[in-house]
């Protein structure tokens, strides 16, 4: 029979210990984009404000028009 070292490594159990939190880094980084979500794209959210700006232009276009400028 073999007796261990007890101040030798066993290599199972540091593959075990590494996996186990290898899994309980990628649970954490799940819960965060949980509760806040992926991050924002700056760019994307200037296109889409210009976007909308352009299109409620567009929609009240003849009315602004109108009223601004005095006439009728």
């Amino acid at each position: 029979m073999t007796k261990k070292n007890s101040s030798q490594t066993d290599l199972t159990e540091v593959r075990k210990q590494l996996a186990q939190s290898q899994q309980q880094q990628m649970q954490n980084q799940s819960q965060m984009q949980e509760e806040f979500g992926a991050e924002t794209d700056v760019n994307e959210v200037k296109k889409q404000v210009q976007q909308a700006e352009a299109n409620k232009n567009n929609a009240s276009g003849q009315f602004t028009n109108q009223f601004e400028n005095g006439s009728k």
